[in-house]
């Protein structure tokens, strides 16, 4: 099936030039605008501005931030009208860098609480043990002596989850699933959906007609899992879980968090979870063919994007976890052989 249709094409014109998208109105008070992140455009994350009957702003994944700098975000609230001191909720889907980079900031210059799930919460408070106990599996896989450096480097102890992006307290209001956001005016539902990080959620808006889904569901981009901390269960369970959990949303114009907005969520997570459905064919294909393999070798049999051979670091540290999660949901991690 090929990739949603924009709902906006300014966001889809912007994203083909590599450009950042204008500020556009998605509904009347609720404002997207983009805050690029480092290594520039079109490497991007939409932010979504929320205004409350009172007249104060929520803002939902500010973005990154480079030294607390707030200029674009900055920018982008003066194209409404708004300044930073008009924020009085910083609501965050997901822990990553560019989602919640900028939200210590922005609690500085405006005095808005953050608002975040516990799960993310507790991944940033147990970073380095996490990172630390990630190069020890990493170090199992199998992964040649060339190329192990560079996964270590970003998924063991060298790894910055987080950490010079954010500051304690990582959030002043812990959201669980089912919560409204406390915005006057407004019905924002709060949908857990972990997979991609084990606190991820996504924001539910019936009465607008939209749904707010960070990196859950983007229109073209297969968004990893097991991204964020460590977690007692298996995050491609989660994600799978978590696709179906959007089934009864398929009204609602999706507000990504990259790219572009897009009609039938539902039919998007079909796609991603099939994907996900075939990888989990060819681990199972790869361990009846192979004897005791190590994740690498049974990563090798799998066709991901460029293949194995040519990925490295981070990505090669992402292929090689999601393959330990499928043996897992197979019920046949225990068939691996440890390097």
């Amino acid at each position: 099936m090929s990739n949603p249709s924009p709902v906006s094409p300014v966001q889809a014109a912007a994203l083909a030039a590599g450009e950042l998208p204008p500020v556009e109105e998605v509904r009347p008070g609720i404002w997207t605008l983009a805050v690029p992140f480092r290594g520039g455009v079109p490497d991007a994350t939409l932010v979504y501005v929320v205004a409350g009957d009172d007249g104060a702003l929520a803002v939902i994944d500010p973005g990154w931030s480079d030294g607390g700098e707030l200029d674009v975000l900055t920018e982008g609230l003066r194209t409404i009208g708004r300044g930073v001191e008009d924020v009085t909720l910083v609501a965050v889907t997901h822990l990553h860098a560019d989602h919640l980079g900028a939200a210590a900031a922005l609690r500085r210059r405006s005095g808005a609480p953050i608002a975040m799930h516990p799960a993310e919460v507790r991944a940033l408070q147990h970073a380095r043990a996490d990172a630390e106990q990630n190069e020890r599996d990493a170090r199992t896989w199998g992964v040649p002596d060339d190329r192990l450096d560079g996964v270590l480097a970003v998924w063991g102890s060298g790894r910055q989850l987080g950490q010079g992006t954010v500051e304690a307290p990582f959030a002043d209001l812990l959201l669980d699933d089912g919560d409204r956001l406390p915005i006057p005016g407004r019905d924002l539902r709060v949908l857990w959906t972990p997979g991609h990080t084990g606190g991820h959620v996504c924001f539910v808006d019936e009465r607008d007609g939209l749904l707010f889904t960070g990196d859950h569901v983007l229109p073209r981009i297969n968004s990893g899992i097991g991204l964020g901390g460590r977690t007692d269960s298996n995050p491609l369970r989660d994600s799978l879980d978590s696709l179906a959990a959007l089934e009864p949303y398929a009204g609602l114009e999706v507000c990504p968090g990259h790219e572009y907005r897009f009609h039938d969520v539902v039919a998007r997570a079909r796609v991603l979870a099939a994907h996900r459905d075939e990888r989990t064919r060819h681990v199972a294909d790869a361990l009846d063919t192979l004897d005791r393999p190590t994740v690498f070798e049974v990563a090798s049999r799998v066709p991901f994007s460029g293949g194995i051979e040519s990925m490295s670091g981070y990505l090669l540290a992402s292929a090689l976890s999601q393959t330990v999660f499928h043996a897992d949901l197979l019920g046949r991690a225990g068939e691996l052989r440890r390097a």
